[in-house]
C-alpha cells in the first residue's frame, strides 16, 4: 500500500509540473490503460485509503464539554463559540468523503476488467479481495459523510446525502436530491455486507486445510497461492472484521434518539451488529486487560509487526516516528504548547474509587483533596495539579502558585486554561526540548474493541434492559461490569453503586454514557456521541478548577472558562453553503 501511494503521489507531481514543458506533457490515461496494469488500478484504490476520515488528534474534543484549547486561532474554538456556519464548518467531510467515493466507484465499475493475474483462480481471489476492500472503504466514507451532514430537513425530512454508486463523468447530473437517511443507512450495509462476503475476516497467512471453501471448489490446494492474496503482508488494509464493527457503528447512530424518528433500525439490530463483533473475542472476558493504556502500552507498540493491531484495536493506522503529539500537548515545562486541556466537567465525570458518582455521598469525595482515591482512569488521561507527565518528569504545577508557565492562565496561549493538561495519547518517552527532540513510535486507534462494547452496552440496555441479553450470553450489565472492573474500580465493594443501578434502565443509561465518555475521551467520539443522544451537554459551559495557595493550604475554586454557543439545530450539521448554491435540488438541514 506504501508503494502504491507513492505512486500516486509521483503521478500527481508529473501532472502539477505539466505547464513547466512545452510542448505540454501529455500524462492524462484513459481507464482502459488499468486492465492491464493492476499497479495503475490498485492506485484508483489507493486514494480512498487516502482520504480516510480519521484523526490522530482530539480535534473535535475541545468543542465539547470534555476539552477547550489555549489556541485563540482554533477553528474548533471558533465554532463552539458562535462561528459556526455552513460555508465555516471544520466538521464538514462533504468534498473529501464524495471525491473519496468517487475513486471507489470508478474502481468498481472497472475492476472485473481488469488482468490481476494471468491465473483464473488467483485472479478471482485479487479481484474479489479488492472488490472488496472497495465496498468496505464505501461504506466507511459514507458512514462519515452521513454522521457528518444527515439530519432533519426544513420539510421535516430526515435527509442523508446523495447516493452515489456509478462514476461519474462530465456528462453526469450533479443536481441530485439528498436520499433520505434510511435510504442511506441501508446501502451503507447493503456495501457493508458486500464486502463481508468478498473479504477474509483478517488478512494473515493460512495452511492448506485452511484454504476457504470456495477457493477449494475453484480448485485451490495451495495454501501458498491464497496467502500470495490475502497473506500477512496485506495486514493494515480493511478486513472483514473491521467492516464487521463499522456496520454495528452505523445502526447505533440511526437507533439514537436524535435520528430513530426517521429510521427503522431497532436498538435490538444495533446490540446484534455489536455482538457480532464482540462475540469474536468471547464477549466480556474478552476485553483487552491493557485497553485503557492503548497509547502508551510501550512494549507492545514498539514490538507491533507490520499491520499487525493489539488485542484492544480492532483496525488502527500506520505506526509513526514522531513527538507532535508531545510538542502540541506537553505543560511548557516540558517544551510543549498545552494545546488542549481538559476541563472540570470531564474530570468531575470520574468516580470515586469505590465507583461512586463524586456527586454521591457514598463516594466520600472531598472537595479539599479532590484527586484522591479517584478512578485510575483520570491519572491515565489527564494530568492534574502537583502530578508529573512521566515518570522522571518533575512534578507539574497547574496552580496559580506555581513559578512556571504550567500554572493557570500564566501566559496566552501556551498555558492551560483549565488547570488541566492532557494525559491520554501520549508518550512520556518523548521529549520536544530542541537539544535533544526525542520522538518515539505511535499510531491513530481508528476502531476499537471497547467502543464496540459500549456499543452494545447502550443498544442492549434499550432493548432488553440493563440485565437482558436477547439472544446473546451477556447483558448490558455484565459489559460494563467488565469495563470498570479493568479500570480499577469498585473492587473492594463488588461495585456496589453498578449493583444499584442495575434494574433500572435510565440509570443504567447514565452510567452507560458516562463510560463511554470516559473511556473514549479524547478519542473524537464525544461530540458526536452529544448529538445522536440530542443531550443538553452540547451547551454546557467548559469549567475549570483555579488553585491557590494562600497561607500554605490549598484553595480549590470551579471557574467558567468557556461559554458555548451552540443553536438547537446544530444538532445535525449543515450541508456546505457553496453546495446549496450550485444545486437547487439540494435541500438544506433545519436551521442553517
Amino acid at each position: 500500500m506504501k508503494n502504491i501511494i507513492k505512486l500516486v503521489v509521483l503521478v500527481l507531481l508529473f501532472t502539477a509540473c505539466d505547464d513547466l514543458f512545452e510542448p505540454a506533457l501529455e500524462n492524462n490515461r484513459g481507464l482502459e490503460a488499468m486492465y492491464n496494469e493492476p499497479t495503475y488500478a490498485q492506485g484508483i484504490l489507493a486514494n480512498a485509503y487516502i482520504l480516510l476520515p480519521y484523526s490522530s488528534t482530539p480535534n473535535s474534543d475541545v468543542a465539547t464539554d470534555d476539552a477547550v484549547t489555549n489556541d485563540n486561532g482554533n477553528n474548533y474554538l471558533a465554532m463552539a463559540t458562535g462561528s459556526w456556519t455552513a460555508n465555516n464548518n471544520p466538521l464538514s467531510q462533504w468534498q473529501s468523503r464524495r471525491n473519496a467515493i468517487q475513486y471507489l466507484n470508478l474502481f468498481l465499475a472497472n475492476t472485473d476488467e481488469v488482468v490481476w493475474s494471468k491465473d483464473e483462480v488467483i485472479n478471482t481471489m485479487y479481484n474479489d479481495r479488492l472488490k472488496g476492500e472497495a465496498y468496505a472503504l464505501r461504506a466507511v466514507q459514507m458512514y462519515s459523510l452521513l454522521l457528518a451532514h444527515g439530519g432533519w430537513s426544513e420539510s421535516g425530512q430526515l435527509l442523508g446525502f446523495p447516493i452515489v454508486t456509478e462514476p461519474e463523468t462530465a456528462s453526469s447530473d450533479f443536481n441530485l436530491p439528498r436520499n433520505t437517511f434510511q435510504e442511506c443507512v441501508d446501502q451503507i450495509i447493503s456495501d457493508a455486507n458486500q464486502a463481508i462476503g468478498l473479504l477474509p475476516l483478517d488478512f494473515g497467512d493460512i495452511s492448506d486445510a485452511d484454504i476457504p471453501a470456495k477457493y477449494q471448489s475453484m480448485g485451490v490446494t495451495n495454501a501458498g497461492d491464497y496467502n500470495r492474496v490475502n497473506g500477512n503482508h496485506m495486514r493494515g488494509r480493511i478486513t472483514g472484521r473491521i467492516v464487521e464493527a463499522v456496520r454495528a457503528q452505523v445502526a447505533l447512530l440511526a437507533a439514537s434518539p436524535a435520528y430513530n424518528a426517521g429510521t427503522d433500525v431497532t436498538w435490538e439490530e444495533a446490540a446484534n451488529f455489536a455482538a457480532s463483533v464482540i462475540d469474536r473475542v468471547g464477549g466480556p472476558s474478552g476485553l483487552a486487560s491493557n485497553g485503557i493504556t492503548w497509547y502508551a502500552n510501550i512494549s507492545e507498540i514498539e514490538g507491533l509487526a507490520s499491520g499487525v493491531a493489539p488485542a484492544e484495536i480492532i483496525w488502527r493506522g500506520d505506526v509513526g516516528q514522531s513527538n507532535d503529539l508531545e510538542t502540541d500537548n506537553f505543560p511548557p515545562s516540558l517544551y510543549g504548547n498545552g494545546r488542549v486541556n481538559p476541563t472540570q466537567n470531564l474530570v468531575n465525570a470520574f468516580p470515586a474509587l469505590n465507583g461512586y458518582p463524586i456527586s454521591n455521598p457514598a463516594a466520600n469525595y472531598d472537595p479539599a483533596n479532590p484527586y484522591q482515591n479517584r478512578d485510575p482512569r483520570l491519572n491515565h488521561y489527564v494530568v492534574v495539579n502537583e502530578s508529573t507527565q512521566g515518570p522522571n518528569s518533575d512534578v507539574i504545577i497547574t496552580g496559580t502558585y506555581g513559578d512556571n508557565n504550567d500554572g493557570l492562565n500564566k501566559e496566552n496561549g501556551l498555558s492551560t486554561r483549565t488547570g488541566y493538561y492532557m494525559r491520554k495519547l501520549l508518550r512520556y518517552d518523548c521529549n520536544p526540548n530542541p537539544q535533544y527532540d526525542t520522538e518515539q513510535k505511535h499510531y491513530a486507534a481508528r476502531i476499537r474493541y471497547t467502543e464496540l462494547f459500549l456499543a452494545y452496552a447502550e443498544a442492549a440496555n434499550e432493548a432488553w434492559g440493563p440485565t437482558g441479553s436477547g439472544s446473546h450470553s451477556y447483558s448490558a450489565y455484565d459489559v460494563i461490569k467488565a469495563i470498570r472492573e479493568r479500570a480499577g474500580i469498585g473492587l473492594d465493594n463488588g461495585d456496589a453503586y453498578l449493583e444499584s443501578v442495575k434494574g433500572d434502565k435510565d440509570k443504567m443509561r447514565e452510567l452507560i454514557r458516562n463510560e463511554r465518555r470516559l473511556e473514549l475521551c479524547f478519542e473524537n467520539h464525544r461530540f458526536w456521541d452529544l448529538r445522536r443522544w440530542n443531550v443538553a451537554n452540547l451547551n454546557e459551559t467548559a469549567r475549570g478548577m483555579q488553585i491557590d495557595d494562600p497561607n500554605g493550604t490549598y484553595t480549590y475554586t470551579p471557574i467558567d472558562v468557556e461559554n458555548r454557543d451552540y443553536k438547537d439545530y446544530m444538532y445535525h450539521g449543515p450541508i456546505p453553503y457553496g453546495e446549496i448554491q450550485k444545486w437547487s435540488n439540494l435541500e438544506q438541514n433545519a436551521g442553517w
